[in-house]
């Protein structure tokens, strides 16, 4: 296998932009009907995600070992949408057709087998992982909405129980499928550490544009079947080496660090020292200002109410991340940043400015290679 001629032709392929996945997913459809099923009605947003996936591989492929991982998240997520191992073949040979279309004339036999060779291997990674996965966890767990609280305007608080609990820890996310949007699964984190009955807890904001979180701050209702996923991500997981820890979340970035704040709350031992800001546009986007505020009675814990938007406020104002570096030093704090992509970059940088070491700052996004938010990330 040539990993500069995967490179050199992918880099070919991906200058016809939107065609690509026309064509692939055209081919695709036609070859194999039956597998239209398991795709969105609309696939606008479905296109997205193969030409960021192919790219990933294929820029890596001197060195697959790098999105190992990713494949293989990206093959147990796959079981939530029925794939089975005959379907890898029929993408195989649709990704194969894709090239030869693109290429024309540079379609060589040896970049044919170059490019099977390294599909083999991508395949190979995806259908291991989600054996694996089935032998320990179901595809999707059956879940009833318990209760919705539209807390503002464009956040809800979803009540959710599933018929079996959910081995989640805080800090993980949950893939979400709600009945008014099927086969578009979106990641979301629980605010609530687990709980004896089960039930888990989602704050869901409203995303301009979002084709799941529209419908899920609108319409959800109590009653409402809905399907959760695997939970995922390891990176803000509560640290257990006893470091105080700085919380910095935008939005609803908040849920995940909430449910943390709440293992933290339940410990009969002694706990780390906590210092949350909490970022939002408008004083109202505060959802959980009063419930942060109780929890300041605990001696460990400090919290920052932040806004961005409104010149009135008589609290902290400005972009979180800002505050929260303003507020240092943090010399021996583990970092959590959680938010909307720009708003965790941000807060990166202007945290690396002040000092903190980047090995010291810890944040996940889900839907790409390298790092996987979800909370956040692009429309939900």
């Amino acid at each position: 296998m040539d990993p500069a001629a995967l490179k050199s032709s992918w880099d070919v392929v991906a200058k016809a932009g939107d065609e690509v996945p026309m064509f692939f997913y055209s081919h695709l459809f036609l070859s194999h009907p039956e597998v239209r099923e398991m795709f969105p009605v609309s696939m606008a947003a479905q296109r997205d995600k193969l030409v960021g996936a192919l790219g990933a591989v294929v820029s890596n492929a001197a060195e697959l070992d790098k999105v190992v991982p990713f494949l293989q998240q990206l093959g147990r997520d796959h079981r939530r949408f029925s794939v089975i191992a005959e379907h890898y073949s029929a993408v195989g040979a649709s990704l194969l057709a894709t090239l030869q279309h693109f290429l024309g004339a540079a379609w060589t036999q040896q970049l044919a087998a170059d490019w099977a060779e390294a599909y083999g291997l991508v395949a190979a990674v995806m259908v291991q992982a989600a054996d694996e996965s089935a032998e320990e966890t179901p595809a999707w767990w059956p879940a009833e909405v318990l209760g919705v609280d539209r807390r503002t305007m464009d956040i809800t608080i979803v009540q959710l129980r599933p018929e079996e609990p959910v081995p989640y820890q805080p800090g993980q996310s949950l893939a979400l499928e709600i009945p008014y949007r099927p086969r578009r699964w979106r990641y979301f984190s629980p605010a609530n550490a687990p709980r004896p009955d089960g039930s888990i807890e989602l704050h869901i904001q409203l995303v301009p544009g979002g084709q799941v979180s529209g419908p899920a701050v609108r319409s959800l209702k109590k009653g409402d079947p809905v399907r959760l996923g695997a939970p995922v991500g390891d990176a803000l997981l509560l640290p257990e080496d006893g470091r105080d820890l700085l919380m910095v979340a935008g939005g609803t970035g908040l849920a995940p660090l909430r449910a943390m704040l709440e293992q933290l709350d339940r410990r009969t031992v002694p706990v780390p020292r906590v210092h949350l800001f909490h970022g939002a546009r408008m004083p109202w986007n505060l959802y959980e200002h009063a419930q942060l505020t109780r929890l300041t009675q605990r001696p460990w814990f400090s919290y920052t109410p932040v806004v961005s938007d409104d010149a009135s406020y008589p609290g902290r104002r400005g972009p979180v991340g800002s505050v929260a570096a303003e507020h240092g030093p943090w010399t021996g704090h583990t970092v959590l940043v959680c938010g909307s992509s720009p708003m965790v970059a941000h807060t990166v940088d202007e945290l690396r400015a002040a000092g903190v070491p980047a090995a010291d700052i810890r944040t996940e996004t889900f839907g790409s290679s390298t790092t996987t938010s979800t909370t956040a990330g692009g429309p939900q």
